[in-house]
């Protein structure tokens, strides 16, 4: 079975979804930024390994990163999930785990990177706003795509109904990637595009790709 370590800096709501999923994967520990983070309660009454490392305790993001990754190698995982992890990573960390580290993002990447993508979205005017999974690079919020899922943007939305429809979607879609990895239906195609053996052609808009059922 393939493994996994799950990062947060709060609530790990996605953490929560990925773990009650229970896609395939062995989630051996959670690792936290913050001592406070409410996310480590919830692993750790689950059975799962927490850590943590502050990054208040370093000088240099290089620090904290060297620091992390020590924390993260003690569980040797083959592949690190970011769930709500407010850090921006060194290049020098994402390139110790090339095609390892994977995020969720709240939009339809390559749009909206960054924060505030509900408002951002909605000032914009777009129709379709969503989620993203996809694997980590230096460039932030980039990286091959492995799935994403889109929500209508509706007249009456305020940024608060838009981020909860597409938070449920980020919960449906991060243990779909994590069910596809344990599977080993991921696959590289060149740098930068990613496919899904089996997933089939996306026929549900929602979506894609969409797992056959």
């Amino acid at each position: 079975m393939k493994s996994a370590v799950i990062l947060i800096s709060g609530r790990g709501s996605n953490m929560q979804a990925l773990v009650q999923a229970a896609p395939g994967l062995d989630f051996r520990a959670v690792v936290s930024n913050r001592p406070a983070a409410a996310g480590l309660a919830w692993a750790g009454g689950r059975g799962i390994a927490t850590r943590v490392v502050d990054h208040k305790a370093h000088a240099t993001r290089e620090a904290f990163d060297a620091a992390l990754a020590n924390a993260v190698d003690e569980f040797a995982p083959d592949y690190l999930f970011l769930a709500g992890f407010m850090r921006i990573l060194t290049a020098g960390f994402i390139d110790r785990y090339p095609r390892r580290i994977l995020n969720i993002h709240p939009s339809l990447l390559p749009s909206f990177p960054g924060l505030d993508t509900h408002r951002r979205a909605m000032e914009a005017g777009v129709k379709l706003h969503g989620a993203t999974v996809h694997f980590v690079t230096p460039a932030l919020d980039h990286g091959p795509i492995l799935v994403q899922a889109a929500v209508p943007v509706l007249e009456s939305d305020t940024e608060e109904t838009l981020a909860a429809r597409v938070l449920a979607q980020e919960h449906r879609i991060y243990p779909q990637a994590a069910r596809w990895l344990a599977e080993g239906r991921v696959v590289f195609s060149g740098a930068d595009v990613v496919q899904v053996r089996g997933s089939g052609v996306a026929s549900d808009w929602a979506i894609s790709p969409r797992d056959p059922k």
